[in-house]
């Protein structure tokens, strides 16, 4: 675990001397702050709406506006990790090799498995700590709601937040670690990211066997229901097996750069 840590401990001493961190995170969270608010005014808005018709045919019909917000703002932070994890994840080993500094790691006392576990667990840490600060919105609106929502939704949707991120996270390192270009690796973890995107598009539409297949193997289709408060035991299981598949091909990737090098 020394080895590890002395990894992570570097990663993050490299994200925080690096400018693209503070420029990801800053666009970030001004893109959250500015959808969470539109959010909000547009569940406030209709809830009006719903009290002024129920008012006119005298049947109010309830509407709960931190439930309504709070997908809405999980499923919106989704379409904005598609153009900023692919930020955080290029440079994780394409810079290292473009360096040069791949080979240090390579012929230190290290494994690849330490080497790669160290790196995910630094960008899911940034990962981590770009999103706390958005968790001050939804604790402010739960606190001053009436009657107050239930607090389990909130920890289940951020549970949510941080698989799916997790599991993107994986397969940005990955695709990083088989190109020395930060663009090559960035637009290639797009494109991944985007290919997953319309995967989910294209099961709605078909009904067959092989849609329900891919229905079940969409990285999307599992988050939604962590953000309608819903902990299923599959989506569990297939986002643990999705962050091990690409972690421990990244590893098979590095342990290759060894071998091209012996």
């Amino acid at each position: 675990m020394k080895s590890v840590y002395a990894i992570y401990r570097k990663e993050m001493g490299h994200y925080f001397v690096s400018p693209i961190a503070y420029v990801a995170v800053g666009l970030f969270l001004i893109l959250a702050g500015v959808f969470f608010d539109s959010d909000l005014g547009q569940a406030i808005d209709y809830a009006m709406q719903m009290q002024m018709q129920g008012m006119q045919f005298g049947a109010a019909q309830p509407f709960d506006v931190p439930s309504q917000v709070m997908r809405a703002f999980f499923s919106v932070l989704a379409v904005v990790f598609l153009f900023f994890l692919p930020m955080l994840t290029m440079g994780v080993y394409a810079e290292e090799r473009k360096r040069g500094t791949m080979e240090l790691l390579m012929t230190s006392p290290i494994t690849e498995l330490q080497i790669v576990l160290g790196k995910f667990l630094a960008s899911l840490t940034l990962f981590a700590a770009m999103l706390l600060p958005t968790a001050v919105y939804l604790v402010y609106m739960f606190l001053h709601s009436d009657p107050a929502p239930p607090w389990r939704m909130l920890w289940t949707g951020y549970l949510g937040v941080m698989l799916f991120g997790g599991a993107l996270l994986a397969l940005g390192s990955f695709i990083s670690s088989l190109t020395e270009n930060q663009i090559v690796a960035g637009v290639i973890t797009f494109a991944g990211f985007l290919f997953l995107w319309i995967l989910e598009a294209t099961t709605h539409s078909t009904g067959t066997a092989a849609g329900q297949v891919l229905q079940y193997l969409s990285v999307i289709g599992h988050y939604q229901d962590f953000t309608q408060g819903v902990i299923d035991t599959s989506s569990l299981i297939y986002y643990g097996s999705f962050i091990f598949l690409f972690v421990f091909l990244t590893v098979r990737a590095v342990d290759s750069m060894r071998w091209r090098r012996a």
